[in-house]
């Protein structure tokens, strides 16, 4: 376990730690996980830090103070007073190695989501990718959602799927095969954002898939559509 000091600090990591807190709630919300499956994490700007789900805690029961820090190789930090942004007593989630390896190589992301949400697990669990055939998945994803390849849980060998998958795609979702969906975000809530499109499209496309064939969108209007969502649409 490393130590850091700093006043100014103090504020950002109170800030982020409540931002990760409250986020947690949301894929209660929408129905993402179950039990205490499931983590958010966020990088501290300015620093190479960030703040993860601790291990085991119910939803219900997190608080801002329970929420880790650690630094890009998932290991515990404490500050001058660890009661302040350090919490020694708990735990990371055990996936963070896979989101600090995320961080570590891609600097562009300032979020990642892990949820067992059911729809889209199931898709992973076929090792099969999500076809672009919906124009929110255009909008959000810029084509289908891939597949990561299958890792075992404990290093950072998912954050590595993570990243070489999502290297090529415009998609933040990745479904890693046998496990489920992991998305990224520039900021902690685009991450959770993404978490439950994933969820709503794999949900749309596998009853679309009950009733037929669902009919393929023309590449030239997925770039066109995800263009004009990324770069225009909204406030």
């Amino acid at each position: 376990m490393s130590a850091m000091t700093g006043t100014g600090i103090l504020d950002v990591i109170n800030r982020v730690r409540e931002e990760v807190c409250g986020l947690h709630a949301e894929l209660t919300r929408y129905g993402l996980v179950v039990w205490t499956a499931g983590n958010v994490s966020a990088r501290v700007p300015g620093r190479e830090l960030m703040v993860i789900k601790p291990s085991g805690v119910s939803y219900q029961d997190l608080t801002p103070e329970q929420m880790v820090v650690t630094d890009l190789y998932g290991v515990p930090v404490v500050g001058d007073a660890a009661g302040e942004w350090g919490n020694p007593t708990l735990s990371p989630s055990s996936d963070t190695a896979a989101h600090a390896y995320v961080y570590r190589h891609m600097p562009e992301v300032g979020g990642v989501v892990h949820t067992h949400s059911t729809y889209a697990t199931a898709w992973a669990a076929r090792g099969e990718a999500i076809p672009c055939v919906l124009t929110m998945m255009s909008d959000e994803f810029g084509g289908s959602i891939p597949v990561g390849p299958f890792a075992l849980i404990g290093d950072d060998s998912i954050g590595h799927g993570i990243v070489e998958t999502l290297k090529n795609s415009n998609s933040p979702a990745v479904l890693m095969q046998n496990h489920g969906p992991f998305t990224v975000g520039k900021d902690a809530r685009s991450a959770v954002k993404a978490a439950v499109m994933c969820e709503e499209v794999a949900r749309t496309v596998h009853i679309a898939r009950q009733l037929g064939e669902p009919l393929p969108i023309n590449q030239g209007h997925i770039d066109s559509l995800y263009a004009r969502y990324q770069s225009v649409y909204g406030q």
